[in-house]
C-alpha cells in the first residue's frame, strides 16, 4: 500500500500553477518517517504542505510528493506562567486563537488571515501590523522539532544547531518537516481592538502618518487608492490599533458574524481598470466618511478577508499574483512613489493595496522578507504578458532601490532578482534538505529540474 495518491488539480491561494502532485496525508508523528522512506524510494522531492495559504509556488511541488500535515495539529503543552506553547505544526492560526484567547493569550505576531497553520507561519517567518514593534514570528520561536528527509528528529534552539535553526526560520519548508514547536504567546486584555481610522490624501501625509503612530499603536497599516493620480498619488485609509483593556475575552466576540462565500469563479471581465477605479473611489469615500475611534471584534481587525470564504475565486479561473516588496527607509518615499505612479499609469490597479513600514527589529531567518523599509502588497488580475509586464516594471523599480521580494507572495520573480536580494541565500542553501524541494526554489535557485 502507498502513502500517496496522485492529486491532478493542487493549487496555491494565486491560483496560477495548478499540477499534479503526488500527496501523502499523515495523521501520526510515527506515520512520517514511512512516507519519506517510500518517498525516497520513489525517488520523488518533498515538500511539507499545511493550509496552501501561499499565494505563489513556494508551496508546490510538481512532479514532487507533497507531505500533507493538517492531520498533525495537537497542543502538546503550555505554560501559563511562560506563555510558551508547544504544538504540532499542521494546527492553524484560528485554533489556537480558540483556545487560547478565552485564557488571555494571543498571538504574537500574525499575518492577515488566521487560516494558516503554525509549520506554515514559521517557514514563511509571517509578519503582521505590529513588525515595528515586535518583528517577525520567528523572534518569539523558542524551538523547533525538524524531521529531515532520512526520518532524524532534530530539535533545534538558537543555541543548539544555530544554523539550522536559522535556515529553517523563514526557510519556506525545504531544511525539512517542521514536526512541533515551541512559541511564545503574548498576554491580552480582550477580544476587541481600540481602532482609530484616518483618512490621507497622499504618499507624503501617509509616511506622516505612520511615524507619528508607531510612538502610541502597537499596530499599523494602511489601504491605499493605488489608481490615484496626480496630486492625489497614494491616498488612502491608515488604521491604527491597540488592543483594548477590557471588552471580555469571548472568543465569539474577537469574531464578526458569519463567514460569506464565493461559490465558483468569477468571469474574467469583472475585474477591470474601470471596475477597480470604482471600487477605490467607493473605499476612499467612505474611510473618509468613516474616520474617527471606534472599537471592533479583532477577527474584523487582523483577518478582514476572513469573513469571506474563498474570497480568491473573484480573481476568476486564471487567478491572481500577488506582488509584496519592502525597500529601503533610506529611498522609501521615493520608490514607493515611483512604484505607485507605474501602477497608476499602467490602469491595472488592485482593489487590495497594502501599504505598511516595517521598524528595525531584525528577523532571525536567513531568508525572511522584512528588513527596516517600506512594503507595499497588491493583488493583481492574471492577464497574462500585460501583468507580467507591469510586475517587471516594478521589479527594475525595487531592484534599483535595494529592495526584494516576499517569497510566500511570489510566482514568477528572476532567479537574479531572488538572489541580489537575499544575499544569505548560498549560506541558507547548505542547509536545505537534499531531498526537499519546490517550484519555487528550483526556479529561483537555477536548479537542473526547473518546472515550467
Amino acid at each position: 500500500m502507498s502513502w500517496f495518491q496522485a492529486c491532478p488539480d493542487v493549487t496555491s491561494w494565486g491560483g496560477v500553477l495548478r499540477r499534479e502532485h503526488q500527496v501523502a496525508t499523515p495523521q501520526w508523528r510515527d506515520e512520517v518517517g514511512p512516507v519519506l522512506r517510500e518517498a525516497r524510494a520513489r525517488k520523488l522531492d518533498i515538500l511539507a504542505s499545511g493550509a496552501r495559504r501561499s499565494y505563489g509556488d513556494s508551496g508546490l511541488n510538481p512532479d514532487g510528493a507533497l507531505v500533507n500535515m493538517t492531520g498533525l495539529d495537537r497542543v502538546l503543552s503550555f505554560d501559563p506562567g511562560t506563555a510558551i506553547l508547544r504544538a504540532e505544526g499542521g494546527v492553524t492560526f484560528d485554533t489556537l486563537i480558540r483556545l487560547f484567547l478565552p485564557r488571555g493569550f494571543f498571538l504574537p505576531v500574525t499575518p492577515g488571515t488566521r487560516f494558516v497553520t503554525l509549520a506554515g507561519a514559521i517557514a514563511n517567518d509571517v509578519h503582521g501590523k505590529n513588525h515595528h514593534g515586535h518583528g517577525t514570528l520567528s523572534r518569539w520561536v523558542r524551538a523547533i522539532g525538524l524531521i529531515r528527509s532520512d526520518g532524524t528528529l532534530h530539535e533545534l534552539t538558537p543555541e543548539q544547531e544555530p544554523e539550522l535553526f536559522a535556515a529553517t526560520l523563514g526557510g519556506l519548508g525545504l531544511t525539512g518537516i517542521i514536526a512541533w514547536a515551541d512559541v511564545e504567546l503574548m498576554p491580552v486584555s480582550s477580544a476587541v481592538m481600540d481602532v482609530e481610522t484616518v483618512s490621507f490624501s497622499s504618499l507624503e501625509a501617509f509616511f506622516d502618518l505612520a511615524q507619528e503612530s508607531e510612538r502610541d499603536f502597537d499596530y499599523t497599516v494602511a489601504w491605499v487608492d493605488c489608481l490615484a493620480a496626480g496630486k492625489a498619488l497614494g491616498r488612502g485609509t491608515f488604521s491604527r490599533a491597540n488592543h483594548a483593556l477590557d471588552g471580555g475575552l469571548d472568543v465569539a466576540a474577537g469574531r464578526d458574524g458569519r463567514r460569506l462565500a464565493v461559490p465558483m469563479d468569477f468571469p474574467g471581465f469583472v475585474f477591470n481598470r474601470h471596475t477597480v477605479r470604482a471600487f477605490n473611489r467607493v473605499c476612499y469615500s467612505n474611510g473618509r466618511r468613516k474616520a474617527g475611534r471606534g472599537r471592533v471584534p479583532l477577527s474584523r481587525f487582523f483577518y478582514p478577508l476572513d469573513a469571506i470564504e474563498n474570497w480568491n475565486r473573484m480573481y476568476g479561473a486564471r487567478g491572481m499574483y500577488q506582488y509584496q516588496s519592502v525597500v529601503p527607509v533610506s529611498v522609501q518615499r521615493e520608490a514607493t512613489r515611483a512604484m505607485l505612479q507605474a501602477i497608476s499609469d499602467s490602469g491595472q490597479g488592485s482593489f487590495l493595496a497594502v501599504l505598511k513600514t516595517f521598524g528595525g527589529l531584525r528577523s532571525a531567518g536567513m531568508l525572511s522578507f522584512p528588513f527596516e523599509g517600506t512594503t507595499l502588497a497588491l493583488d493583481f488580475p492574471n492577464r497574462g504578458d500585460e501583468t507580467l509586464k507591469l510586475m517587471a516594471r516594478l521589479d527594475a523599480i525595487v531592484a534599483e532601490a535595494g529592495g526584494r521580494l516576499y517569497p510566500a507572495k511570489d510566482g514568477r520573480m528572476s532567479g537574479a532578482m531572488f538572489r541580489a536580494g537575499y544575499p544569505d541565500w548560498e549560506r541558507f542553501a547548505v542547509h536545505v534538505d537534499p531531498h526537499f524541494s519546490s517550484h519555487f526554489w528550483r526556479r529561483v535557485a537555477g536548479l537542473e529540474k526547473a518546472c515550467v
